[in-house]
């Protein structure tokens, strides 16, 4: 088996006092993050900030981001979190729209359309949900990886017959973007919760939109920060939103958003290719092992590896000092820029 070096950077960024394998849950937060936020805290505290942020911070951040998943930055709205985001493309759709999602899919990628009640639901396996997209679809919303257990959709296929059908799609990339290249521009919508993966802090969220799809968002949650330019739309009703994807943020939880420009940038440093090799190296490694071990193990080339029915061993490991998580009677362990073999090492003897 291919020996994988540790990431130089993570190294200098990351100083966990566990076995961290559980970036599923959150991500572990780098030195210059949590500088940055401690430096915005301080002159908050102070009164040396005014704004109580800056929006420099959150154009870095939707800039970092959209690089991430080749788009524009015009493309990409910022906000506080998934279900807010999915419940703005929920309220797009007309009365008695298809929507197609997995059987099992996260909750607020699904329910902020099952909840509205005027719509027709319609549930299919990840791996035949390709095959269930029919001519009355109207959307279809998935995850590229399943948070339960870590499976990668098969993403070419979803977009050829969401294509072929006249659907239009909603990706997930919250359990994805950081470790697994997402091509944001491939799909109508994208959703990315910024504090796992991507190594931000809660309270960063971003939404793309294609071009096309901009004009049937409704404008619900239309604000100050709407307008495009800081502070040129504080009083009276906005005469007009940003031309871009702009005119759907939310205003900015400015502590999470300076963290989140500087985990952007690191990732960046790394580079997504090093990201995806690493990550699914040692999962390989993980899954090897587990096999070896009589495990029956989720198959596939995930950077989550999932154990079905040994979720009841995840008390154990943490109070040995491994961090891992335990969905629906899986134990979930997932692995990230600053995990080594060691870490995957100590899981394995743990659970021989």
């Amino acid at each position: 088996m291919t020996s994988l070096a540790p990431i130089p950077a993570a190294a200098a960024e990351f100083a966990p006092e566990t076995t961290y394998l559980n970036t599923s849950s959150w991500g572990l937060l780098p030195r210059r993050t949590i500088a940055a936020v401690k430096a915005l805290a301080d002159e908050n505290a102070a009164g040396r900030r005014i704004g109580a942020g800056s929006f420099d911070a959150v154009e870095a951040a939707r800039t970092g981001f959209a690089r991430l998943v080749k788009v524009h930055p015009d493309r990409v709205a910022t906000g506080g979190s998934v279900t807010v985001h999915v419940g703005l493309i929920a309220a797009s759709l007309p009365s008695g729209a298809e929507v197609l999602c997995p059987e099992g899919e996260f909750s607020s990628v699904v329910s902020p359309f099952a909840l509205r009640g005027d719509l027709r639901m319609r549930y299919a396996p990840l791996d035949g949900l390709a095959a269930a997209v029919r001519p009355t679809t109207a959307l279809v919303a998935f995850s590229a990886v399943q948070s339960a257990d870590g499976r990668v959709a098969d993403l070419a296929a979803v977009r050829t017959a969401a294509a072929a059908h006249g659907a239009r799609t909603l990706l997930d990339a919250t359990q994805a973007a950081g470790w697994l290249p997402v091509d944001a521009g491939a799909y109508d919508y994208t959703v990315t919760g910024g504090f796992k993966f991507l190594l931000c802090p809660r309270g960063t969220s971003f939404l793309t939109v294609t071009e096309e799809a901009q004009e049937t968002l409704p404008r619900l949650f239309a604000g100050w920060v709407s307008a495009g330019p800081p502070w040129a739309g504080n009083y009276g009703p906005l005469e007009h939103l940003a031309p871009t994807a702009r005119g759907f943020d939310e205003p900015p939880a400015f502590l999470s958003y300076h963290g989140a420009e500087h985990s952007l940038a690191l990732l960046a440093e790394v580079g997504a290719d090093t990201l995806h090799a690493h990550a699914t190296g040692l999962a390989a490694r993980l899954r090897a092992g587990l096999t070896g071990l009589g495990r029956a193990v989720v198959p596939g080339e995930s950077a989550i590896v999932s154990v079905p029915g040994l979720a009841g061993r995840e008390p154990a490991l943490a109070e040995a000092g491994i961090a891992v998580s335990a969905p629906v009677g899986n134990l979930r362990i997932s692995c990230h820029l600053y995990n080594t073999e060691a870490d995957v090492d100590r899981v394995l003897e743990f659970l021989a």
